[in-house]
């Protein structure tokens, strides 16, 4: 029996409402998956509106689309989903919908420029345009793969739009974000030409990205501690929200501790020193744990963590 997580759970059924509500998804459109381990995940059903799901329709398959659980029948889109998850292995979540300017840039083969907005060029990121693909064969599923191993966004030709995250709610946002770069791209053009913003001015944005809420790409790796500054050193190269670590890069296994950070220009992180015997994992992971392996908070941990936020809210009043 597979378990599947309650909190995931209300994270797949939150989005799926907010899709429906937000009108980003009509009818029966669209679908939404994420990952319960390595090759296991959860999805939503085919022909069933998005806004009216129930938990217990939800339904699981494995990453070769072989359905191995729920009542329901897996989304016939499955094979999107799929594509992004044998791509990369840092990506955790799909959401694929079909919001109305997004899907219209889609129907008119144009792409979209995250660089007019600094919400568009931190939350969407550059935004792929794939090339017609039959929904639900292997076509559409053979037009995407290229795409996905170096975007976050995708418009699909003729067809909607994908997004992919960490989690189900940052790849539902990324939606979001899409649909609201299109609508003002779809304004703009009404109005006039749509000036970019300059290098100089992403180079800033870049500097202040954690004020967005966007990890830095010098987040260490949860596993080991790697950071892409080492990895610049070493040749490899860090997963978060740019594709999998290729494996004719990655840093090799070793048994030995790693070498103590750079100084003049090394990693702003210590790279943390690797027990005896410990392997490489295929994968770096940026900040956090990758989704099934985060571990819940025990009763104690909770309270310890109440009382510490209780007390620097005390701290933070008495120096006022």
């Amino acid at each position: 029996m597979v378990r599947i997580p309650d909190e995931i759970r209300r994270d797949v059924l939150h989005a799926c409402r907010c899709l429906y509500e937000r009108g980003l998804v009509a009818g029966t459109d669209g679908n939404i998956s994420v990952r319960l381990s390595r090759d296991r995940l959860l999805a939503t059903p085919t022909g069933m509106s998005k806004g009216f799901l129930q938990p217990d329709d939800l339904v699981v398959c494995d990453l070769e689309g072989r359905q191995v659980a729920g009542k329901r029948r897996l989304t016939t889109e499955i094979r999107i989903h799929l594509a992004a998850y044998r791509e990369r292995d840092d990506v955790c979540a799909v959401v694929h919908a079909h919001p109305p300017y997004a899907t219209a840039f889609a129907v008119a083969r144009k792409s979209l420029d995250e660089r007019i907005m600094p919400e568009a060029y931190i939350a969407v990121g550059k935004v792929a345009l794939t090339a017609y693909g039959t929904p639900s064969t292997t076509e559409l599923e053979d037009s995407i793969r290229p795409a996905v191993s170096e975007h976050d966004a995708i418009l699909l030709a003729n067809h909607g739009a994908m997004t992919l995250g960490r989690d189900v709610l940052s790849a539902y946002h990324r939606m979001e974000a899409l649909e609201q770069l299109a609508r003002i791209s779809a304004l703009t053009q009404m109005i006039g030409e749509a000036r970019a913003l300059t290098p100089e001015e992403l180079k800033r944005l870049e500097e202040i990205r954690s004020i967005y809420g966007a990890p830095s790409p010098n987040v260490p790796c949860w596993h080991c501690g790697w950071t892409p500054d080492e990895g610049r050193h070493t040749g490899g190269q860090h997963t978060h929200g740019s594709g999998p670590m290729p494996s004719t890069m990655a840093p090799p296994a070793t048994a030995e501790p790693a070498a103590a950070p750079l100084a003049a220009g090394g990693p702003r992180h210590a790279v943390l020193p690797r027990p005896q015997g410990y392997m490489e994992p295929a994968v770096h992971w940026a900040g956090n744990p990758p989704i099934w392996e985060r571990r819940a908070a025990t009763d104690r941990e909770a309270q310890v963590r109440d009382l510490a936020r209780r007390a620097l809210r005390e701290v933070r009043g008495a120096e006022r």
